[in-house]
């Protein structure tokens, strides 16, 4: 019996840049919960900016955040949290700097950080991700544990993950979250790790547990579910991972609260 769903966000029950989930998508999640089955939203996202998403049931579900840097079971428990080298997160924001035209945040536990005074940038955090902001001089000012270091380019991210994939790898994990950021997460952070370590503290298993997904940075997690559903748009051979390809979470929910 499936007693958790595991699913990302932007691209899978986010679709085509939407900002609010289906209408749907909360209900389903009652439902599916009234029936032994748990939900945990897995994004790159910060926290602040998933509970927003998920207000009307914000204290029944768990979260993966930050890529897997950060998970959070639904009583509110840390299960696990991955932190970047400080240093490396400083060569970073200077290789951003380098490459031009892109825009940093860094996540901390606390809230997400940015030194850019774009007004796009600014009102995308603020108004579209909901994220809860502090805007700072100088990134190397901030004295919180990193736990992880973004660079958006709304251009997208064609160009900027080789430049960063080639300065970074090996030292750190470099993956493509959404459209427009590339992530630099701890190398043990991924939101699989995180799903094992939610599933192991709820008592569950594997092949109880159903995934979806659309990148890269959804794969460990595809590949951890003992069922697993590749989004029919998702990145180039992104459902090499997964047990099954669909177009909609929630169809996929809906069946499976039919038949429980």
């Amino acid at each position: 019996m499936i007693k958790l769903i595991a699913s990302d966000l932007d691209g899978t029950l986010l679709k085509n840049g939407a900002q609010e989930l289906p209408p749907e998508v909360c209900g389903l999640i009652l439902k599916l919960k009234e029936k032994g089955i748990h939900f945990a939203a897995a994004s790159g996202r910060q926290l602040h900016s998933i509970k927003n998403l998920f207000a009307p049931v914000r204290d029944q579900i768990s979260y993966i955040t930050e890529n897997g840097s950060l998970c959070i079971s639904e009583d509110g428990t840390v299960l696990s949290k991955g932190l970047i080298q400080r240093e490396l997160g400083l060569e970073i924001f200077q290789a951003a700097k380098e490459y031009g035209d892109c825009h940093c945040l860094l996540s901390c536990e606390s809230k997400c950080y940015t030194d850019s005074a774009d007004k796009a940038f600014l009102d995308y955090l603020i108004n579209d991700m909901h994220n809860d902001m502090g805007i700072v001089d100088d990134l190397s000012s901030i004295t919180e544990p990193f736990l992880k270091v973004a660079v958006c380019d709304f251009e997208g991210t064609k160009n900027l993950m080789p430049y960063f994939k080639e300065r970074f790898d090996g030292e750190i994990k470099v993956v493509t979250s959404g459209n427009l950021w590339v992530d630099f997460i701890a190398p043990n952070a991924n939101k699989g790790t995180a799903l094992k370590d939610l599933a192991e503290y709820m008592h569950i298993k594997p092949e109880e547990i159903i995934a979806f997904g659309d990148q890269y940075n959804d794969t460990e997690m595809l590949q951890f579910a003992g069922i697993s559903y590749a989004m029919s748009g998702g990145a180039p051979g992104i459902s090499y991972y997964s047990t099954y390809v669909t177009d909609s979470v929630e169809e996929v929910l809906v069946d499976l609260a039919a038949s429980v």
